[in-house]
Formats: structure tokens, C-alpha cells, sequence
């Protein structure tokens, strides 16, 4: 197995333009794309199960990603860990179809949130939700008291890290 040298990026979310992407936002919810958090919809089992079914069909498309956890490891390690919390688990729902996921963790202890997984499904990709997401759940940071944002990405997710870039992030050494 090969190592591989991940793409860390960061955001300072006091320079974070929300005005520039609010346009996304609202093309989303114009074309009838409502963006929620997973506290406002309910943290209930069936929830949690419906977001593990988007994250797994979304984390196919990750390189070099592998088979995705079991159910039963993957609610260990996304739900029952101190940084979950529902208010940072955005959703984009077309009707009653989960169609996206901005998960973003509390680090708070350490200065940051951290973006776990963003992901579309592929028949909904090309129209900015992914960035409607991150937009609509950029306030996550401040209910949490922190102004910087991380995360990373395998360097063969270009459009990952470019809509990223996009958003503000630099490139991080942490």
C-alpha cells in the first residue's frame, strides 16, 4: 500500500465571504433544494441510517476510498464519538430525497471544526449544492466558538479541493 501525501487545507471563517455564495444558496432553494441540519430534522435511528446510505453512495466516488464501513462501525465512528453533534450534519433534501451531506465535527478543544464529508449524489452534481451546503452550514463554526475550519483531501479529489480553494481554504500545515 501506498502512503499518501493528503491535501490539508484551512479557513479562517472570519474571511470567509458568505455574501459571494449566497447565490448558491438561494439557486438551491429556488430550484427546490431545502438545506436542513440533521438537528432540525430529527437525530432519530432512521435518520442516522438515511444519512450512513447517502455517505456510503457519496464516499464511492472518493480515490482510492475502499469498501465503506458496516453500519454498526460506521455509527461508532461517525455517532458515538465527543466531536458529533447533529447541528453540524447539513443536509440538502429535493422533496423527501436526501440528495447531499456537509458533515462538519466539533474540535473545539483544539480551535477548529472539521469537515468530515461533503458529498452530492451524482444525478444532482454541477449545480453548486455542494457549495450551498458548506455555506448554509459555515455558521456550525461559530456555535462552536472557533473561526477556523480544516479539513483534507486525497490530492486525486480535484474537484474537492478546487471548490474548496474556492471557499477560501489555503493550504495548511497542521
Amino acid at each position: 500500500m501506498t502512503s499518501v501525501d493528503w491535501v490539508r487545507l484551512q479557513l479562517d471563517v472570519d474571511a470567509f465571504d458568505a455574501q459571494r455564495f449566497q447565490p448558491y444558496v438561494d439557486r438551491c432553494r429556488t430550484s427546490g433544494i431545502r438545506l436542513t441540519t440533521l438537528a432540525d430534522e430529527g437525530d432519530t435511528p432512521e435518520h442516522r441510517r438515511a444519512l450512513y446510505e447517502l455517505n456510503k453512495e457519496c464516499s464511492a466516488d472518493i480515490p482510492e476510498r475502499g469498501e465503506f464501513y458496516p453500519y454498526e462501525e460506521y455509527h461508532r465512528l461517525r455517532f458515538e464519538v465527543p466531536a458529533y453533534d447533529p447541528r453540524g450534519v447539513v443536509l440538502a433534501l429535493d422533496g423527501g430525497t436526501w440528495i447531499g451531506l456537509a458533515v462538519t465535527s466539533d474540535h473545539r478543544s483544539s480551535g477548529f471544526v472539521f469537515n468530515e464529508m461533503t458529498g452530492v449524489r451524482a444525478s444532482f452534481r454541477g449545480r453548486g449544492v455542494s457549495v450551498a451546503m458548506k455555506t448554509f452550514g459555515m455558521g456550525f463554526a461559530g456555535l462552536c466558538g472557533v473561526r477556523t475550519v480544516r479539513t483534507f483531501h486525497h490530492p486525486a479529489n480535484a474537484s474537492a479541493i478546487a471548490m474548496n480553494r474556492t471557499l477560501g481554504y489555503i493550504d495548511a500545515e497542521w
